[in-house]
This record gives C-alpha cells, structure tokens and sequence, in this order.
C-alpha cells in the first residue's frame, strides 16, 4: 500500500480507559508497538464481528500489537460508563478500551462508520484505514510488512501489552441472553458470556444442570464438554418435529454462526446449521444443505410457516431452517441495514435480534434492534409497527405511529394478542395492542433486558441481562393499563459533514490489501450502492453500479438528511496458484447539511488512506 501520506496520529483522550487498571494510555506510552484503533459500539454486530476476527491477531502478535478499542456510541444508553463496562466484559473484550462519549475522537481520525478500524504505526504516524469488517487477513499481510520495517530500522519494541483483565465476578448467570419454558414451568437459559446453557427450576434461580463446558469454543458432545460461544436464542421445536430431528431444543449459536440441537434428556449437543464460517458472500442460499452454509450471528428462532426462522442480525436478513430436510435458506431482507416495508425478500431490517410466533401462527412479531423498530410478517409482506428509522430513538408510549423504543433485543406476543417487546436500552418491558393500535410501558427500570417469556402457568420472566437474572413480573401487571410514558424525541447526532449544494463527488477509497488483488472472475470487482434519506435530498446519483466513484447532484432546497452508502469489493490473493478470495463490504449511513461553503468531495475509505487528506 503507498505510504506517501505520513498522517500523524491525534493523541488519545477520552472519559475513562478500561481494562488498564486505572491507567491512562497516551500515544508516547504506545510508542514501539504497533497500535491498531477499532472504533466500536456495542449495539453494532459488524462491531462484535470485528472483535472476534480480532482475537487471533491479539494472540499471534501479542508482543507488538496493541489493539485499543475507542468505544464511539450512537444510542443514548451507550453514553453511560456503567453499560459500556458491562459491554467490555459481555463481549470478552482483551485489550484497552478509551471511552470515547463525545466522538471526539471518532472525528479526529474522520471515522464514518461503525466499525472504522485505524492502523498506527511504532512512530505513532496513520498507515491505513479500514471501514467495516472482514480484515483480518489484510490486517496480518499489513503487520508483517510494519515488522519488518521497524525492525530494520530499530523502532519496533516489544514486550507485554497495557491490558490488565478486570477481576473475576461470581454470578449464577453472566449477561444471559434468552429464555424459553420448559414442560413443568422450568426455563432453559442461554448463559452467553459463559458460552453455555443453564437450566433453571420454576422459581427461576435454582440451577439444575448446565449443558456446556463454559470454554468458548464449537465442540458438540456430552453437557459437559460442548462448547458455545456467546449463545443467544433457544427454540422448543414442535414435538412431531423434534421426534424426527433427533434433538428438542434449538440454539442460536451466535458468535460460531451456527445453529445447535440439544437433546434435554441427555444433554447432548450436536450442529445441525452452519459451516462455523461468517457468512460474505452476495449469494443468497436457497434449500441447501443446512451444514454447508454459512451463517452470520443467527441471534433468534422462532417456529413460524412450518418451518424455523432464524433472525439473522450479522446481515440483516430472516433465514429459514427445516429440521427434517436439513436444509437452509434465506426468506427475508436483502442485507441492505435500514427500514422499509413491503413483500419479502425485498424488505430491509436492521440487526433483528428478536422474534416471536403469534398465538394462532399466523404472523411473526420481530425486534428489529438498530431501527428501535417492532415489526409485524404476516401473508408475505412486512410492516413496521413502531419505529422510524436508524437514528430515531427514545422512550415515548401512545399511538404506534409516534411511539418510540430503543433498540429492542425481545419480544413476546400474548394470548390477547398483544405483543411485550423488551425494551433493551430503555430498561423496560413495553406493551403493543393491536386493537388500540397503541403503545405502553408494563414496567421499567430495569438493566437491560434482551427477552421476555411466558410460561404456562401465566408467569412473565424477564431476562435482564445486565443484572445477570431472570425477573418475574408481579401478577396483574399484564392485566392493568400500563403507564404512558411520554419520554424524549432522541436522534443519534453525529456530527453532520457540511456538503455544498449541486454537483458533489462521492469518492470510495479501496486499496487492496499487501499480497492482494481485485478479482474480476465473476464479474465487477466492486459495487456501489447510493441512496437518501429524504429521498428528495438526492436529485441524481442514486442507484447501484459498479464503480466506487460517483457523481452526485444535492438539492439546495432540502437542509439536511443522510446519505445511505453500500459499497464491496472483492478481492483476491495475487500470484497464487490456490488464492484466497475475499469480501469487503461496508454500510455507510453519512450525516451531512447543506452549506454553500461545504465540501465538494465526499471521501469514504473503505480500505486505505484517502490521498486527498479526505
């Protein structure tokens, strides 16, 4: 990659640092190593895709990497310490992380999206930026290649790294995710940060047997030695079903990309979707062989048009299961991460992270996390019920159409009819009634809640993730009105880039990674996808294409809006007999203002430096 641009790294500041021991890092502590910067959020799953393509650097070069997360939040909960330390350990994060509540430094390194990944060499000057994930390859050719230079030049120290492991917490549960009813009122517990399965009695605490080792991993086996790695939903399957497939319990295996069977009499664990690999490619599958496909962060199931549907939130898609055929394939979403309605599959869902069987089977209530959205399926065509987009967010109860949530995890629909979503990042359980076609809050104040479930005795358990337990709702609370709650409007304000009225070029900047190539052999190496949010703010230049460049004409007469951005590139090893291919892909949703002394270039860097200084 051409280094002409020597960029000198901004200094690092921030609320707080963790996983250091108090210690407050500066760049000259860093100086020697080199520093790899991954600006994150916790609610953003290409984000916790990055920290598991992380770990194998951080192990193969743990005595000159450093990696620092800079936690960047969209949501209003992501701003409190309290929870972006509970996200640290959630998600086993093994490095340094800078609090970062005010994206100070999300714009002093001009990141543009979740994730942006910065490459900072032993001198402590920016070698390479990289928006998205799936860099892990190109990552390790760019590390070698800075090993060898700064070792020649004598600038490269090594050593241990600053991170300190925070000290070890005893819980029963740690951060569970999801629960489902077992026959005598007992519930079955994904334990996600312990990698495994907990079984609890009726009263919710008492623990009965746990089915995994507790080590991540993708063992399958006996209770004892199956491994998961960050569970999240479980599924009871109809028993005519679960006689034929040989096991009665599915798992959403998130962090493997793969979906489970546990047989409850025994205990044992067997994989029955997913190769382990994350799903890349462009290709929809379609009724193939359940074990041949690739999977991305499967985050829910639910039993729903005679077969399984799985919330695929790595990609923003609904996927099918059947357990008797063996089979998988996609049934709804186009992986584009927004909001819009109509037939499937060309519907957009943002990271759907919950899903929920209406009581007669003929719909699918769905959590839709990243456009704090409760959406409805039913006949073939999807309908948002409550929610307004990416960016709108808040706590506001009343008419569905102004009501508000922020980013749902659960949902749980009634024998009424009514649906309880799990209102993650407003701590509460909110209530949906169809027939009022309103919204409001059964209870609240509590600590992250990712699911919701009623048992057939009529107890409604909470998961509250955050507080490491299931809470039953006290009786009579689904039977009263519920409070209204008439919260804060809230939008995720990130600074807008000021953009002049009229002709405007986007720019997205990819450079193949060391040892790589673009790879034509099936077609355009590259896609680009533009459109707008208004639509009006776009008078040309939306559309898909296949350069990276674009010209773009804004209309003056509309102030402000987003400009939503898809681009890929495909890529492949050079001079090599046996190449690896490789995807890059990356959502861009950018905030930008009209301004008659506003850019005239908008520069995303999809791998690379911007050779404008963009």
């Amino acid at each position: 990659m051409p280094r002409s641009s020597r960029v000198r790294a901004p200094e690092l500041n921030g609320r707080q640092w963790l996983n250091t021991d108090g210690r407050q890092l500066t760049l000259r502590d860093l100086r020697g190593r080199i520093v790899l910067l991954d600006f994150w959020t916790f609610c953003c799953v290409n984000c916790l895709h990055v920290l598991d393509e992380l770990r194998p650097l951080e192990e193969k070069y743990a005595d000159v990497l450093v990696v620092v997360g800079v936690h960047s939040p969209k949501f209003a909960h992501e701003r409190d310490p309290a929870a972006v330390a509970a996200a640290v350990e959630r998600y086993g994060v093994t490095h340094p992380v800078l609090d970062d509540p005010e994206l100070d430094m999300w714009q002093q390194y001009a990141a543009r999206a979740w994730p942006t990944l910065v490459l900072v060499d032993p001198e402590s000057y920016v070698v390479a930026t990289m928006a998205g994930e799936g860099h892990a390859d190109g990552l390790a050719r760019e590390i070698d290649q800075l090993i060898e230079t700064h070792q020649a030049k004598g600038t490269l120290h090594r050593g241990d790294g600053p991170y300190v492991p925070p000290a070890p917490v005893d819980t029963t549960l740690r951060f569970p995710g999801k629960a489902v009813a077992l026959d005598d009122d007992a519930l079955l517990v994904s334990d996600s940060a312990r990698h495994s399965l907990v079984e609890l009695a009726p009263d919710g605490e008492t623990v009965r047997r746990r089915i995994g080792s507790g080590a991540r991993g993708r063992t399958d086996g006996g209770p004892e030695s199956a491994r998961f790695s960050e569970p999240q939903g479980l599924l009871r399957l109809p028993a005519q079903i679960a006689a034929v497939a040989g096991y009665d319990v599915l798992v959403a295996d998130t962090v493997n990309h793969l979906l489970r069977g546990v047989r409850m009499t025994t205990g044992e664990v067997v994989t029955v979707a997913g190769s382990g690999r994350q799903w890349r490619s462009t290709v929809n599958y379609d009724a193939h062989d359940a074990l041949s496909v690739d999977l991305s962060s499967p985050w829910d199931l639910a039993w729903y048009d005679d077969r399984v549907i799985v919330a695929m939130a790595g990609i923003h898609q609904l996927w099918w299961f059947d357990p008797i055929r063996r089979a998988a394939g996609m049934y709804a979403g186009t992986t584009v991460e927004s909001l819009r309605d109509g037939p499937i599959p060309d519907v957009w869902l943002a990271q759907p992270s919950g899903l929920a069987t209406g009581v007669d089977g003929d719909q699918l209530w769905i959590a839709d996390s990243e456009t704090s959205a409760l959406r409805r399926l039913a006949d073939g065509e999807l309908r948002t019920v409550v929610g307004q987009g990416l960016f709108d967010f808040g706590q506001v109860d009343g008419a569905a159409a102004e009501a508000l949530l922020q980013h749902p995890l659960g949902v749980c629909a009634l024998a009424d009819g009514s649906v309880l979503v799990a209102d993650t990042y407003n701590g509460a359980i909110r209530r949906y009634d169809p027939a009022s076609d309103r919204v409001t809050t059964v209870t609240d104040g509590l600590a992250e809640p990712s699911d919701v479930l009623v048992t057939a005795d009529g107890a409604v358990w909470v998961v509250e993730s955050a507080a490491h337990r299931l809470t039953r709702i006290a009786p009579g609370a689904l039977s009263a009105a519920g409070a209204t709650v008439e919260g804060v409007r809230q939008r995720a304000e990130r600074p807008p880039m000021l953009v002049a009225p009229g002709e405007v070029r986007l720019d997205v900047v990819f450079t193949p990674a060391p040892g790589q190539k673009l790879d034509t052999s099936f077609g355009p190496a590259t896609r680009l996808e533009v459109s707008a949010d208004p639509p009006a703010l776009l008078r040309s230049g939306a559309g898909t294409d296949t350069g990276l460049s674009r010209r773009l004409v804004l209309d003056p007469s509309v102030p402000a809006g987003v400009l939503q951005v898809v681009a890929q590139a495909a890529t492949c090893d050079a001079d090599n007999e046996h190449a690896a291919c490789h995807l890059t892909r990356q959502d861009w949703g950018v905030p930008v203002r009209i301004d008659p002394a506003g850019v005239t270039r908008v520069p995303l860097v999809l791998r690379g430096i911007d050779p404008a200084g963009g």
